[in-house]
């Protein structure tokens, strides 16, 4: 596992340089589901060069991917879960915000997840077997907090209509974050900079951080307490598992 593990951080750096080299220049964006929905060229190109070198050294592996309509189910078989840019819009509106993710499953059981921080170059990797770093830096598992001395990263949509009463929620902590993208939202969880994250996202926007965090003590469940099902798109909480408890008591 860990030759596989290595051969991720180098896959997932590669794709990394490709982005920061081609954003530089012209490229094609498209709408998907509706004019926010957004999809680049550079997300087709940076998704089809990772399979390559996937499929190149491991070509009985299957895949979950964001572009192209790429799904297999995460319990059958070694399945490698990719979101080329996470944070499209960020990307397109600032250059900046956006992060590149995967994750290994085999089996169903989540072995390892990476996320990387494009322009601020760091790599947050980790879970299963493996400790969790950013870059060269060992993560802390969850270090429990009064509400009050903590932020809450959460969608805007979800905090605007007080979906679940996230709203409400977010009102006994310090303050709201709203950062537009899964992969930095969840990467801040995990550094503690932020206490918990709402969202409503889809498989590839959160299987590598549900890797990682289980392993820094983080559930990553739907709003309802259950397990997120790696097929649609839902309503999914990050959240320390210590404080899931009150947490359901009052997200619900």
């Amino acid at each position: 596992m860990n030759r596989k593990f290595l051969f991720a951080k180098t896959v997932i750096q590669k794709a990394g340089i490709f982005i920061k080299e081609q954003m530089q220049h012209d490229f094609l964006i498209e709408e998907k589901a509706d004019e926010t929905d957004l999809v680049t060229s550079l997300d087709k190109q940076c998704q089809a060069m990772m399979i390559e070198a996937i499929r190149d050294a491991y070509p009985d592996d299957h895949f979950l991917a964001e572009e192209d309509d790429i799904r297999h189910l995460i319990s059958k078989g070694n399945v490698w879960v990719l979101d080329p840019i996470d944070g499209t819009v960020n990307f397109i509106a600032q250059g900046d915000h956006f992060a590149i993710m995967m994750a290994y499953y085999e089996e169903g059981v989540g072995q390892f997840g990476l996320i990387l921080d494009v322009m601020r170059g760091i790599l947050y990797a980790g879970g299963g077997q493996f400790d969790v770093y950013a870059n060269d830096t060992r993560l802390e598992p969850y270090q429990q907090r009064d509400f009050k001395r903590c932020l809450v990263g959460v969608n805007a949509q979800m905090y605007l209509e007080n979906t679940a009463g996230i709203r409400d929620f977010t009102a006994l902590a310090l303050g709201v974050r709203i950062y537009g993208g899964a992969g930095i939202s969840m990467t801040q969880v995990m550094s503690g900079k932020l206490l918990a994250y709402f969202s409503n996202i889809a498989p590839w926007d959160y299987a590598a951080a549900a890797i990682m965090g289980e392993k820094l003590g983080y559930s990553l469940l739907t709003v309802n307490g259950e397990k997120p099902d790696f097929k649609t798109r839902q309503q999914v909480m990050f959240v320390p598992t210590k404080a899931l408890g009150v947490i359901q008591s009052l997200v619900h």
